[in-house]
């Protein structure tokens, strides 16, 4: 049924864009000839002009509601989804601390898949117990 409407769709605008270039414009450019002849009849400049009218907002407006049909129909399988979310595939195993030298688990890792960031040297550790100067 999509590709029904395209292809609808895509029919409606080229008749549209055809009509459109067929028009008279106010200077004449691809407008057609009205003809030689009487005044009144069906194909004379105002009446091609009112058919060529009409016809152009019939199309616009089929044009505006497949628009529509298939903005709504793409949106049907559509599912909200927050770019918070942990189910990534680059989410850490256990929360970082916020503001930790170093924690490289931000959203920006998450989202762009980008290098994480190196960590730094680790501080020299602590003795294990009290230490007597030496002289």
């Amino acid at each position: 049924m999509h590709y029904v409407i395209m292809l609808i769709h895509l029919m409606i605008v080229v008749a549209m864009v055809g009509l459109v270039l067929i028009q008279k414009s106010e200077g004449g450019g691809l407008g057609m000839g009205g003809g030689g002849g009487g005044g009144g009849g069906f194909l004379s400049s105002r009446g091609t002009a009112n058919v060529l009218t009409r016809t152009t907002a019939i199309l616009a407006a089929m044009f505006f509601v497949t628009s529509l049909f298939l903005s709504w129909y793409a949106s049907l399988d559509r599912k909200p989804r927050s770019i918070l979310d942990s189910s990534g595939p680059a989410a850490p195993s256990a929360p970082a601390v916020p503001g930790a030298p170093g924690a490289g688990g931000g959203v920006l890792n998450q989202l762009g898949g980008g290098t994480p960031q190196q960590q730094p040297a680790a501080p020299p550790q602590a003795p294990a117990g009290p230490q007597v100067p030496r002289q």
